[in-house]
């Protein structure tokens, strides 16, 4: 039996609650492995990743649930990881397979609905950051594979910490209008920032599952998981 652990960033201020969301989630891509464990910690929680990793053998993989390579990934998380003997995985945001899974999880949406995409805008809301390009840039590159394999009415991003803001990119959007929010977790940006953008902008279409939950996803990580339990052949991020 494998082992891997889902690391994502939670809420400094308030641990607790994005620590057991966290857990939730890793118990039901555990339920989905056959070969292998998974558990789950935030980098807010203190210690909560390294004692995970100390009752868990050499080789055990830790898998990112964050939208980009960014600086938690390539500076927090290593430091928190020390000398154990581990594999890093690529987080979710910059998986090759995210764009066509999500296409799959939004066509289905439409089917649901009845919606048609050529009549129907989609809002890409995600993060961003005011102090580095990258998050955005990740995003954006979403959006253009989306395009390229969807054929929306409109497809438009917009960010929580600089422009253009979700409100401006959900504005006009008529009530055949889906919002997917390119988070990797359900927190405090995607319960209380990305509604209180979409109330601005009048939004009147449907929001959708963080990236994560989508079930596409959850059924892409358990077996990318189980591939990595049964033959070792993920390839890992350093």
């Amino acid at each position: 039996m494998s082992h891997a652990v889902i690391v994502a960033h939670g809420q400094p201020s308030d641990p607790e609650p994005a620590e057991a969301a966290l857990a939730s989630f890793a118990q039901e891509i555990d339920a989905l492995c056959r070969f292998v464990t998974v558990q789950s910690a935030t980098l807010a929680a203190p210690q909560a990743l390294e004692d995970c990793l100390d009752n868990l053998p050499d080789g055990t993989a830790i898998y990112p649930l964050f939208m980009a390579r960014g600086w938690f990934v390539t500076s927090a998380l290593p430091k928190r990881i020390g000398s154990r003997s581990v594999r890093v995985l690529d987080p979710i945001g910059i998986d090759p397979a995210l764009p066509a899974l999500a296409t799959a999880a939004l066509h289905q949406e439409l089917a649901d609905r009845d919606w048609s995409a050529a009549e129907t805008d989609l809002v890409i809301a995600a993060h961003g950051s005011g102090r580095s390009a990258n998050p955005a840039t990740v995003a954006k590159d979403f959006a253009e594979k989306l395009g390229h394999l969807t054929t929306f009415k409109s497809i438009r991003a917009g960010f929580v910490e600089q422009p253009p803001s979700i409100a401006a990119a959900a504005a006009e959007c008529g009530d055949r209008a889906l919002c997917l929010p390119f988070f990797a977790c359900t927190g405090g940006h995607v319960l209380e920032d990305v509604p209180q953008e979409l109330a601005r902008a009048n939004f009147s279409g449907h929001v959708m599952p963080v990236i994560s939950e989508l079930p596409q996803v959850e059924q892409h990580i358990a077996a990318m998981l189980e591939a990595m339990g049964s033959n070792g052949t993920v390839s890992a991020s350093v």
